[in-house]
């Protein structure tokens, strides 16, 4: 299939991208750079220089006839979203929009949607499935679900084909070393941890260490980068080969804790990682991790390389290059 992937010089992006290329498809990828990086992309896939908020833009790149499109190219920080609603609504919501016009007006019946966990707010009970309430609590959150309802209306009434992917924690990099951008401004903990090993940061903080867990700091679902780009691709393939659209949680369904990850990481880096615990954070919620078992009846999805392990190495490999001599982050 020819596939258009929005945001595809991204960490998860590239990811996809070189996932799609493997299983044999042709991928361009339309990415503005403001946080993806020339360096993520391939060889093998063409580029375009765009950005989703200008509807020219989108409707030039979707005029090129694409079989498919995967979009990734939505605003992520929960905090951000909150004190700029505004740039949320731009991108996410009208920047969407512009995608489904685009698809629609020139025969692009498949997207995949890159949604989040962040829909479902705070859980009712663990692990979530599909069928948990969605009540997100965040704007970011409420932009994801919403972009979930836009989809099921243009299924309705365009018949474009969707499949909306609800990560949990994204993690990792590619095992083979290929994609090797960071993350500008991460947001994440194994990032952050990354750069308390490498010297960037003098310390961690760890918010709470009183929750109701097996050694009290919050459990959160870590899944490998490269095993969710391979959801992308089977996903793809399940709702244009079926002519069905379809809602799955793509999580590991092993929750990690907080002080695990970073003992583990100590144990990797061989780095001292200091850390120092401070209050709970304001709508952390203690435990939050997915069962994935719609995911592997409908498009089959196993995660191979989500065990903390991969997980911690992979993303060490790629930091210690930043961390050499005369290498500047």
């Amino acid at each position: 299939m020819k596939v258009l992937v929005l945001g595809g010089a991204g960490y998860i992006g590239s990811h996809v991208v070189k996932a799609m290329l493997g299983a044999g498809h042709s991928v361009t990828v339309f990415d503005n750079l403001s946080s993806g990086q020339l360096g993520n992309l391939f060889p093998g896939a063409d580029f375009i220089a765009g950005d989703i908020r200008h509807s020219s833009d989108v409707e030039a790149a979707f005029a090129r006839g694409f079989d498919g499109c995967v979009h990734l190219a939505a605003y992520k920080a929960v905090g951000e979203s909150m004190a700029q609603p505004e740039k949320y609504s731009v991108n996410n919501i009208t920047g969407t929009l512009n995608m489904l016009n685009a698809a629609g007006t020139h025969g692009c019946k498949n997207v995949v949607f890159s949604s989040s966990a962040a829909v479902f707010g705070s859980p009712q009970y663990v692990p979530i499935d599909e069928k948990h309430p969605t009540n997100p609590e965040s704007y970011y959150g409420f932009t994801k679900l919403e972009i979930e309802r836009f989809l099921a209306w243009y299924d309705q009434i365009k018949g474009i084909k969707y499949a909306a992917l609800r990560y949990f924690n994204a993690a990792g990099y590619s095992v083979d070393g290929s994609i090797t951008g960071l993350e500008r401004n991460p947001q994440n903990l194994l990032p952050i941890v990354m750069e308390v090993a490498s010297g960037w940061r003098k310390e961690l903080q760890i918010f709470g260490r009183d929750y109701n867990t097996r050694d009290g700091t919050c459990v959160r679902d870590y899944v490998h980068v490269s095993d969710l780009a391979e959801a992308h691709v089977n996903a793809l393939e399940y709702i244009a080969s079926r002519g069905e659209s379809l809602t799955v949680n793509l999580g590991s369904e092993t929750g990690v804790t907080v002080t695990e990850m970073v003992e583990a990481a100590r144990r990797i880096t061989g780095k001292d990682i200091p850390a120092a615990y401070v209050g709970r954070r304001s709508g952390d919620a203690s435990a939050l991790f997915a069962t994935s078992e719609l995911a592997r009846k409908t498009i089959r999805w196993n995660p191979k390389h989500s065990d903390v392990d991969t997980l911690i190495a992979s993303t060490w490999a790629v930091y210690q290059k930043y961390s050499a001599p005369g290498v500047k982050k």
